[in-house]
């Protein structure tokens, strides 16, 4: 395959980006931040496989991937289902992936009485592999730029609304007509933007819906250290699941591709590379959006999730359940990732670095010259946009917001609906999902929940906004809260029923309390989610005009946001400083041994019976963790590191504290991935699991 080096631009040295920056500085505006020289990779190494730099992997590893070597790697690695990445490991279709990417799949194939949180699963044979429902990989086969097809309809656009209408419309014909070609007939087609606008791809992907579990360890292995340790290191992690894909009810031929497992394959200072799908970055944003997402956008998503899963805890505290851990896994995984995002953008130097990229960009921007300053453009809008921030998070249609808030949506969705002439079937459908949210309100939780929404409110929103005034009345959260669900119909069955039944002249004027809120809320935040979609084609036009100078200036030297579409990152095992010590590059079970020890066995860092059971010399010496310089996100979770041998020596499963802030910057001096040793993998297999067709099968 050729487009490995299609539309290729001039690789220019970033040295000489920079020498040629000139004076043109001077013009910036005066920052907050102090002036910092921008790095190499402050937009990151998540390079796509289209745009591989070849010449920069020579230059800097001494090592010269061919196309066969990166089709060998595409091909072998998956996107593991919605969320997470995988690969290929075996002829036979043999997938790894982590355990958290796997945790809320394994329920749907535990029998009675099993609970694999506490015993893990191992098939010892091919028939006692178990299909999960649902569950699919894919496996990206093709790609085409369409960049010229895109360019050529847009560049006619007379204003920045349509140029998105005509964008959109084009992806969508040209996967019509993708569709249609038969080389890529069967195949599930993605059309994807990068830089902003500045280049599109056409993705064609195998789908394999038959993925059926093969191992998975213990909860208290998978997520050894469990919140405390998230996002640390060192670490004592096996973060890992095995799956099989079947096709016509077979084990998959995955011979031509797939990843031969090394489990002694870590060297200090050796290059490694991450093939996976991360999530999404936001490095192409610029320095007024992040502020708006520090101050506003991160500052109440934070407040939300804090209180939710302080919520949750309690309520686990009373009814401890597999669901609700695997939620409050999520929630808390979720805290740490945007806090530590957060906190890096309080970060002056890391602040100051955006700034003096974008005042390079600047520097170089032809438009920018000639008077079209798109960066206070984009300033202008999110400052229009600061005072309707509070409602378009807090009284957005979403679970995060209860019960209370959902039916209030809810209902108002059944009155226009009515008013519209809607259909029976349709007005049952929608008194049915109020009938079914309106049971919530009798749940112990019901009322602390509205009661910290409504702290929110209050804490967010503009004071003086009228609804803010009408809602509360110079009472307490508690107060309304405690009135409304006391004096509502809506937690009468009956009364529910009279009011469903009523027509819409009557129930707009209703004095249900919740209705009367909700009088007040929804039309709060439709206003201000109405200034958001109106302020969006002009958002988005302004990021395609800004990905595109941004890529005028560095090209493909730079790659794309993460937009979890394949990409290949590159590193190298080493080590770095951390409190006041150095991290060893790899740790071992003898390590996660001491930390159980160390903290009595107490959850999370307790071990299973069977792990306590006479562990062998063999096995405490065996390495478990390691970390690289990768740059990777979410998403990225399940991706294999390979070598220069396209061998597999470790599985992706987090990054340290300090990778945090790699959402909006990467920095090249801490940011480190953590992976699971493929070494501690096959050790886990050969001295506690006792798989031996699986380490037959690795050709260990």
């Amino acid at each position: 395959m050729n487009f490995l080096h299609k539309t290729r631009l001039i690789a220019l040295p970033f040295f000489f980006l920079v020498a040629i920056a000139g004076t043109a500085l001077s013009q910036q505006t005066a920052s907050p931040y102090p002036k910092v020289e921008p790095d190499r990779f402050d937009y990151g190494k998540m390079w796509t496989f289209e745009y591989a730099p070849i010449q920069y992997f020579t230059e800097t590893y001494g090592f010269k991937p061919d196309e066969k070597w990166f089709e060998h790697a595409r091909m072998s690695a998956l996107r593991f289902s919605s969320y997470c990445s995988a690969s290929f490991i075996s002829p036979d279709g043999l997938v790894m992936t982590n355990h958290h990417c796997s945790r809320g799949e394994v329920g749907k194939v535990m029998r009675e009485g099993e609970d694999f949180d506490k015993t893990g699963f191992y098939a010892a044979t091919l028939a006692d592999e178990r299909r999960v429902e649902g569950l699919y990989v894919k496996q990206l086969v093709k790609i085409a730029d369409i960049t010229e097809a895109v360019s050529k309809v847009t560049a006619t656009a007379k204003s920045d609304a349509m140029m998105v209408t005509m964008r959109d419309s084009t992806l969508k014909a040209l996967r019509k007509e993708y569709s249609s070609k038969a080389e890529w007939a069967g195949l599930e087609l993605e059309t994807v933007n990068y830089y902003n606008g500045g280049r599109f791809s056409m993705y064609g992907y195998n789908r394999y819906d038959d993925v059926r579990l093969v191992l998975i360890p213990e909860l208290q292995l998978g997520f050894f250290g469990g919140d405390p340790d998230n996002f640390t290191y060192p670490r004592y992690n096996l973060d890992c699941t095995l799956w099989r894909i079947y096709d016509d009810g077979k084990p998959l031929n995955s011979s031509n591709f797939y990843f031969k497992f090394n489990d002694n394959g870590i060297k200090d200072g050796e290059p490694v590379f991450v093939i996976g799908n991360p999530g999404s970055t936001e490095r192409y944003r610029t320095v007024s959006q992040l502020e708006y997402d520090r101050d506003y956008r991160y500052k109440i998503q934070l407040t939300q999730m804090r209180n939710r899963y302080q919520l949750m805890a309690e309520e686990y505290a009373k009814n401890p359940s597999h669901e609700l851990q695997e939620e409050m896994f999520g929630m808390s995984n979720g805290i740490k990732a945007i806090g530590g995002i957060v906190e890096g953008m309080h970060d002056p130097q890391l602040m100051g670095r955006k700034q003096g990229m974008e005042n390079r960009v600047k520097a170089q921007s032809k438009a920018f010259a000639r008077g079209e300053d798109y960066w206070s453009q984009m300033a202008n809008e999110y400052e229009a946009l600061k005072p309707h921030a509070a409602e378009v998070s807090l009284l957005a249609p979403s679970p995060l917001g209860g019960a209370a808030l959902l039916l209030m949506h809810y209902t108002e969705a059944y009155m226009k609906a009515m008013e519209g002439g809607a259909g029976e079937e349709d007005l049952k459908a929608l008194r049915d999902q109020i009938r079914e949210t309106a049971k919530e309100l009798s749940k112990p939780g019901a009322e602390k929940a509205l009661a910290t929404l409504l702290t929110e409110i209050q804490q967010f929103a503009d004071p003086s906004d009228q609804y803010v005034a009408e809602i509360f009345e110079g009472k307490s959260p508690a107060e309304v809260a405690a009135n409304l669900l006391k004096k509502t119909d809506f937690t009468d069955e009956g009364k529910l029923e009279k009011l469903l039944g009523a027509s819409v002249e009557k129930l707009r004027k209703q004095k249900d309390p919740l209705l009367a809120a909700g009088r007040l809320l929804v039309p709060a935040y439709q206003k201000s989610a109405g200034m958001f979609r109106s302020s969006s084609p002009k958002r988005r036009a302004l990021d395609t005009k800004i990905g595109h100078e941004i890529y005028q200036v560095f090209g493909l030297n730079i790659p794309p946001d993460a937009t979890f579409t394949l990409r290949i990152s590159d590193g190298v095992v080493k080590s770095y400083g951390y409190n006041g010590t150095e991290a060893p590059i790899k740790t071992t079970y003898a390590g996660m041994y001491d930390r159980h020890y160390s903290f009595d066995g107490q959850f999370p860092w307790g071990l299973p019976d069977r792990w306590l059971n006479n562990p062998s010399s063999e096995l405490l010496r065996a390495p478990m963790n390691f970390i690289s310089t990768n740059d990777i996100i979410g998403g990225n979770s399940g991706s294999p590191i390979i070598n220069k041998y396209g061998q597999a020596v470790g599985l992706v499963f987090d990054g340290n504290i300090e990778s945090l802030p790699g959402n909006f910057i990467y920095d090249t001096k801490v940011n480190r991935a953590v992976s699971v040793h493929a070494g501690g993998i096959s050790a886990a297999l050969k001295h506690i699991y006792k798989a031996d067709r699986i380490l037959k099968e690795l050709g260990l």
